[in-house]
């Protein structure tokens, strides 16, 4: 028998994809303006393609630190002569420190986004209710529509964005400016049907759309956002978008 065959699938995934273990254990705190001025002339020196270092703070696996940039975390050494890309897990409890930070990292005020400006569409009693920043030419986004019409019960907000050229605007602002524009953005994203030409001016959420994807530091289409205010910065099977929903209403419900 295979040694990985003992773990189950999620940790099998996680092995797969490249991590450090650790045991259980506390953060310890972020790192004083010298040491992360000196952490960073140290990696910039070696490195100077370097992402822009956001905070640095130690990690419960001694001697590693993370350091953020941007929506990202990367590990290095207090010397900064090591750096690590993947997931921190603990092994006690099996919890993704990384994806547990990201999350942190990644947060967002739900309930602040401006609903008005999205593209709205709904399955059964619509209780769970999401985000997707999605461009009208993004093959990603067109597939990602499909696979969210075998989700129950959800509520589906779209900012549509033009981040993919010209025809993305045109495209946008066509299907805004029609009588139903949830009908047109599902015609196109579903079937290739193309939007038809709105007659007369229309105001547009798109250039705000595009403000407020840059705002949340969207930097690519698809990206979901949900109640509890995490997000998936990309494309995601369904099994794992319905496992986000399901934790988002359960912390939304328990904080109501």
């Amino acid at each position: 028998m295979n040694r990985l065959s003992i773990f189950h699938s999620p940790l099998r995934a996680l092995l797969s994809a490249g991590l450090v273990l650790v045991a259980s254990a506390s953060w310890a705190g972020e790192l004083s303006p010298a040491q992360l001025a000196q952490l960073k002339q140290k990696l910039t020196q070696n490195l100077p393609d370097f992402p822009p270092i956001d905070s640095a703070q130690t990690t419960p696996m001694p001697g590693l630190i993370e350091l953020r940039s941007g929506n990202n975390i990367i590990y290095t050494d207090p010397k900064g002569e090591f750096v690590i890309q993947g997931n921190l897990l603990e092994t006690k409890t099996q919890r993704n420190l990384t994806e547990e930070r990201m999350d942190e990292i990644n947060q967002i005020d739900f309930a602040s986004l401006p609903l008005k400006d999205a593209v709205v569409w709904k399955n059964g009693n619509g209780k769970r209710r999401m985000v997707i920043f999605a461009d009208p030419n993004c093959g990603y986004c067109k597939r990602l529509e499909k696979d969210l019409q075998q989700v129950k019960d959800v509520t589906v907000y779209t900012f549509v964005v033009a981040i993919l050229g010209d025809d993305s605007k045109v495209k946008a602002n066509n299907i805004w400016c029609l009588k139903d524009r949830t009908q047109a953005w599902r015609d196109w994203m579903l079937t290739g049907a193309e939007p038809a030409k709105a007659f007369g001016m229309c105001a547009t959420p798109t250039q705000r759309n595009n403000a407020l994807a840059q705002k949340l530091r969207v930097n690519g289409t698809p990206s979901m956002f949900f109640e509890d205010g995490t997000r998936l910065p990309s494309a995601a099977p369904v099994n794992v978008i319905e496992q986000r929903l399901t934790k988002a209403a359960a912390k939304v419900g328990s904080a109501s």
